[in-house]
C-alpha cells in the first residue's frame, strides 16, 4: 500500500493533488519528490538485502542524479527569478507527467509487439472457451 501511494505513480498523483488543495507549488513539488525518494529508498534497501544490488553501478547513477538535480534546481531557480512567477513549477510537473505517460505507453506497446512476433504467451485466454 505504501509503495502504491508513495511510488512514482503516487508521487505524480500527490503533486497535482497538493496543488488542487491550494498548497504552494514549491511545497507541493518538494513533498511529492520526497515521497518518491522515500519509496525508491525502500526498494533499494530491499534489493540490497536480497543481494541483487550492484553497488558501483548504483553509485554512478546516484552521482549523475545528484548533479542533474542540482543543475535542475539552479535552472528553475533562475527561471523563477527572471519571470517572477512560481507557476513554472506547475508546467514542469505537467510536462514531466505527460512525457512519462508517452514513454510508458510506447515502451508497453514495443514490448507487446516483440512478444507477438516471438509468439510468447501474454496471459490471455480464449474468451470463447466454455
Amino acid at each position: 500500500m505504501v509503495g502504491g501511494l508513495l511510488g512514482l505513480g503516487g508521487g505524480f498523483i500527490l503533486g497535482p493533488l497538493f496543488l488542487e488543495m491550494g498548497i504552494p507549488p514549491q511545497v507541493s513539488s518538494a513533498t511529492a519528490i520526497f515521497a518518491m525518494t522515500f519509496s525508491a529508498s525502500m526498494a533499494v534497501i530491499e534489493y540490497h538485502l536480497q543481494h541483487r544490488f550492484p553497488v558501483p553501478y548504483a553509485l554512478y547513477f546516484m552521482g549523475v542524479a545528484v548533479l542533474a538535480a542540482l543543475a535542475g534546481q539552479h535552472v528553475v531557480r533562475k527561471v523563477i527569478k527572471s519571470l517572477g512567477r512560481t507557476s513554472i513549477i506547475i508546467f514542469i510537473l505537467a510536462f514531466t507527467i505527460f512525457i512519462s505517460a508517452i514513454f510508458l505507453g510506447g515502451t508497453g506497446i514495443a514490448n507487446i509487439i516483440v512478444k507477438i512476433h516471438q509468439k510468447e504467451y501474454m496471459g490471455f485466454e480464449n474468451l470463447c472457451k466454455a
